[in-house]
């Protein structure tokens, strides 16, 4: 029974996959059960019915008719089980108290640990016909031309960092043109509570590094910041 830092692969991207923001479509069922052979143990009951255990907690899911996995509950209902059942390995409780938040104007990416290995939860803007728009009228702060607007943008990254934990954000640019110190100036205007955990933010060309290459910054920064941890 493999944890998600144990993924590689079809498994991981199907995972990272599961975790997108907004909902993902295209989801393949079998992928999903290959998945989830890999991670729990899963019974085949009566009707084709799945018994998925994991960590001493079970999903039961009804058998798909189709080859994709089209309903949104049963992706939030992985999503959650899956959440829910992860204990990385090796990784103290402090550490798991520890976000990592790369963002960029067309994703954020939120790792709830900056352990090696960590997988994040992807967020975009929902429609980018809709959202990627002049916000020039914004009284809260500027914003350059066709960026995510910030409700839409924000808002389901604020909600995700609405579990216990301090927070470190990474993003490129400066000023008007950089979306990390937009999303920070959105966050202290409507989330103070969340803005007070963040305990740092680092400017840095995020797009040339690997996904542990970001982590290694990560566990540098925390390393000798070691009053932030809390």
């Amino acid at each position: 029974m493999k944890s998600k830092s144990q993924l590689s692969g079809s498994h991981l991207h199907t995972y990272e996959t599961i975790f997108q923001h907004p909902i993902s479509h295209n989801l393949n069922w079998k992928d999903v059960r290959k998945l989830l052979d890999a991670v729990a143990d899963v019974v085949e009951e009566h009707k084709g019915g799945l018994k998925v255990t994991r960590n001493g907690q079970t999903l039961f899911l009804q058998p798909t008719h189709t080859k994709d996995v089209s309903e949104s509950i049963l992706v939030m209902d992985l999503r959650h089980f899956l959440a829910d059942t992860e204990t990385p390995d090796s990784v103290s409780p402090t550490e798991r108290n520890h976000w990592l938040v790369v963002i960029d104007h067309h994703i954020a990416r939120l790792f709830r640990s900056e352990m090696h290995g960590a997988v994040p939860e992807r967020i975009m803007p929902h429609e980018p016909n809709e959202y990627f728009r002049h916000a020039h009228h914004s009284r809260d702060f500027t914003r350059g031309q066709e960026k995510p607007d910030p409700e839409s943008f924000f808002g389901p990254v604020a909600k995700a960092l609405e579990a216990p934990g301090s927070i470190l954000v990474f993003g490129t640019g400066t000023g008007t043109s950089s979306e990390m110190e937009q999303f920070s100036n959105w966050l202290e205007a409507h989330h103070a509570d969340i803005a007070k955990r963040v305990v740092g933010r680092v400017t840095m060309d995020e797009h040339h590094l690997s996904v542990n290459e970001l982590l290694a910054k990560a566990r540098e920064f925390y390393a000798s910041n070691v009053g932030a941890s809390t």
